[in-house]
Parts: C-alpha cells; sequence; structure tokens
C-alpha cells in the first residue's frame, strides 16, 4: 500500500475536478461497511487535508483511524473525491464545496448532513495537525464555532428565515475550512519556499 501523494492531483491549468454526487459516495460507503455518512467522510477528508495531512490515496483508513479500510482503487468515486477536495482546497477563485444534500432536500436533512460534515472535519483535523497547531487568532476562531456546529442538533422542520439561516452557516464553514487550510498547509508551503 503506497503512501505517496498523488503529485498532480488535477492536471496543471484545469480547473478544479467537481466533487462525486452524494448518491455514489454513500453506495461506496455502504460497499465499505464504514460507519459515517457521505457528507461527515467528506468532513474528514477535508479536515485531514486542511491539517496539513497527505493527500494519500489511502486516505479513509487515515481519516477514520482505521488500517483494516483498504484503499480506494484508482477513478473510484472515493478516489475522485480525494482528488476533487485536493484541488479544491488549493484553488485560489474559492471553488471549495461541502458534499451535502441537494439544496431540495428537507431542512433536518441539510443541516444534519452539515453538523456530520463539521464532527468529520473536527476529528481528522485534530489527527493530522497534532497537539497544539499554530494557528491566527482568526483560524482558532473558527475551529471553535466548528466545534459548537459539530455539537448541534439537525432542526425539524423551519421558514425561509432558517432556511437563509443554513445557507450563511454553510458559507462559513466553507470559509472556516479554507482559513483553516490556509493557516496549516498554504502558510507552511509558502514559508518553505521562502527558506
Amino acid at each position: 500500500m503506497s503512501t505517496e501523494p498523488d503529485p498532480n492531483p488535477v492536471p496543471p491549468g484545469d480547473r478544479p475536478a467537481e466533487l462525486p454526487v452524494l448518491a455514489a459516495i454513500d453506495a461506496e460507503i455502504q460497499r465499505l461497511s464504514l460507519a459515517v455518512t457521505a457528507s461527515e467522510l467528506h468532513g474528514g477528508l477535508c479536515g485531514w487535508l486542511a491539517g496539513g495531512g497527505a493527500a494519500v490515496r489511502e486516505w479513509p483508513a487515515k481519516v477514520l483511524a482505521d488500517d483494516a479500510i483498504p484503499a480506494p482503487a484508482a477513478d473510484t468515486p472515493l478516489d475522485e473525491l480525494r482528488r476533487a477536495s485536493v484541488a479544491q482546497l488549493a484553488d485560489r477563485s474559492f471553488g471549495f464545496e461541502l458534499l451535502l444534500p441537494d439544496p431540495q432536500a428537507p431542512l433536518v436533512d441539510r443541516s444534519g448532513a452539515l453538523f456530520d460534515w463539521c464532527r468529520g472535519f473536527l476529528g481528522a483535523f485534530g489527527l493530522a495537525v497534532g497537539g497544539r497547531p499554530k494557528l491566527s487568532e482568526e483560524s482558532n476562531e473558527a475551529l471553535f464555532d466548528l466545534a459548537k456546529l459539530a455539537a448541534a442538533q439537525p432542526q425539524e422542520d423551519g421558514d425561509d428565515e432558517d432556511e437563509a439561516a443554513l445557507v450563511e452557516i454553510e458559507e462559513f464553514v466553507r470559509v472556516a475550512a479554507m482559513l483553516l487550510h490556509g493557516d496549516c498547509v498554504l502558510a507552511a508551503e509558502h514559508r518553505q519556499r521562502l527558506n
């Protein structure tokens, strides 16, 4: 099993790949008998990457801290999820997306998936970054807010105000993940280039 990162997750000059559809990730999760949702698994992958974890093919084993999970084969939905997520996090035009249910899905499903995403992100971020990461004040605040969201419960029903609030929270989570990736990965890469 190789632990080498994919040196070219997306061909240079191409737009970042799109995330696979949620149903394809759900099918892979069921096939592998993983005890996570698709959104939580994507959050875990993004947390792992944002914390400086390597973009290796066997990322599910790293993210879920279970060496028994096999590495996804090339060009399967889980491998595509890794490649797209790596590319999106590195995209300077902020093309990063969260793997969440369709906007037409019930509020309870969408809010629950968002909170699952945050739980996955936090767990894997902690695995990747270790003890006490050096974060900016903004990143520390973002991490604290993500922890509050990870502990939240989905809302059964809501009105237009609740729908608008969920959209704002999704945007906050997206920006928080990019901010943490910037602090832990992009800033470290920049410092290495300077030395």
